[in-house]
């Protein structure tokens, strides 16, 4: 009788435990509405998923987290399991649920379906039929903001309608006068070439042709800038979506949203978003270790809010080092299994004091060869490109700095070939 007990003693225990760790861990995806395509709001609902929930935590895939332990400790809302937290999971999970105590958790949606909260602006991209089957190009879409005075945006948020088949979408925030796209017309999905959207006025600096307000990618979630910080939009600015649709065997209409939420006070410091990247990708047949490195390096303080690497399908793992002046290069974020269907912006727990003349490293390694089970050709020469089967390394990086200053604070470097295909191989 006493092993029993014993037994049962450890699941009314576990199971508060468990469903903390749910609702720390889980229910920000998994919520009526979520990125995630069931909801784990209560016993009831996690019960089919039990056992599909047991195994993708013994295999790591759940909760998703792709950075290591030494560089979570600088970072806010890890995901990734304690080793007590994955046995205590374990074991519940490994009991019959219909015979535990209930238990509901509140989603942390809003009644809007809008997790920060109603915006204070939502525009919405019109409806758009993605195909079932071939290309879909970058479609661009420019929406008047029509703002009388300069606006401080304390956050924004995406409420993404068709999450399978949205490879990106950006919004770009483009100042009276800018260069960027141009032609494109007003309230119309439109398809600029290559050379449109690298045109650009002589002496144009990229603050003044465009911003990026706010990215989304498969895995994002919803996160402000932090108290006393904004990103600003001048008067007469228009909103750019940048769009990028895949087609994935079924037709889709998509109709996203993005929600724009005010500052309620000047903030002290300015958020900016800054993007190291290598244009010049050539990725050879078969390279399982091709490496890839661009930097930025602040012509003023800074303080650095969050990091994103990004790559596509044949992305293997990524590191963004911090070199001060006249100090050795640290890795600050290192990411040693990248998963193109999970791009984690990493925000820091507390922005971090970047001096001038701080160098920022990103370090990409993908892997073409016939072992990544992602990889749609190995045979072929990889190039830069906007689909998935090309291939991109960008750094993206916020920083703020104080709100009074020029925004224009970083040089972007040119890129550096790598030495062979094994060169410096990334720890695992």
């Amino acid at each position: 009788m006493l092993f029993p007990l014993a037994i049962l003693a450890f699941q009314a225990a576990a199971l508060p435990e468990a469903a903390k760790i749910i609702e720390s861990r889980c229910l920000a995806c998994h919520q009526q509405g979520g990125i995630a395509p069931m909801a784990f709001n209560s016993s009831e609902a996690i019960r089919p998923w039990a056992k599909a929930m047991r195994q993708s935590i013994l295999k790591g895939a759940m909760p998703p987290w792709h950075a290591d332990a030494a560089s979570s400790v600088h970072l806010a809302r890890v995901r990734a399991l304690t080793p007590a937290q994955k046995q205590t999971l374990l074991d519940w999970l490994s009991t019959d649920l219909s015979t535990q105590p209930p238990f509901e958790l509140q989603s942390p949606s809003q009644p809007t379906g809008w997790q920060l909260g109603k915006p204070d602006i939502v525009l919405r991209i019109p409806d758009f039929p993605v195909p079932a089957n071939g290309t879909v190009q970058y479609t661009f879409l420019v929406s008047k903001l029509n703002l009388p005075a300069d606006q401080w945006i304390s956050a924004a948020e995406w409420k993404i309608d068709q999450r399978q088949l949205v490879h990106h979408i950006n919004a770009f925030v483009r100042p009276k006068g800018s260069s960027y796209v141009k032609q494109a017309p007003v309230g119309q999905m439109y398809v600029a070439s290559r050379e449109e959207r690298a045109a650009r006025l002589t002496e144009e600096r990229e603050i003044d042709r465009r911003e990026l307000l706010l990215g989304y990618e498969p895995g994002y979630l919803p996160q402000t800038w932090g108290e006393g910080r904004a990103k600003r939009i001048k008067a007469g600015s228009d909103m750019v979506f940048e769009i990028h649709y895949t087609a994935n065997g079924k037709s889709a209409v998509d109709s996203s949203e993005l929600g724009i939420y005010f500052a309620k006070a000047p903030p002290r410091e300015r958020v900016l978003t800054i993007s190291p990247a290598d244009s010049k990708l050539e990725i050879p047949p078969g390279d399982a270790n091709y490496k890839s490195f661009v930097t930025a390096t602040l012509l003023d303080d800074a303080k650095l809010v969050s990091l994103q690497p990004h790559m596509h399908l044949r992305g293997k793992a990524y590191q963004i080092a911090i070199q001060a002046p006249g100090s050795e290069s640290n890795t600050f974020l290192n990411v040693p299994n990248y998963d193109f269907n999970w791009q984690t912006t990493y925000f820091l727990k507390e922005p971090l004091p970047l001096t001038k003349g701080t160098i920022l490293a990103c370090t990409a390694w993908f892997d073409n060869s016939p072992n990544n089970r992602f990889n749609p050709d190995p045979t072929k020469t990889i190039l830069w490109g906007d689909q998935s089967w090309e291939e991109m390394n960008v750094g993206f990086m916020e920083i703020a700095i104080p709100a009074n200053r020029d925004p224009d604070v970083v040089k972007l470097s040119g890129t550096t070939r790598p030495a062979g295909p094994s060169a410096a191989i990334p720890p695992r």
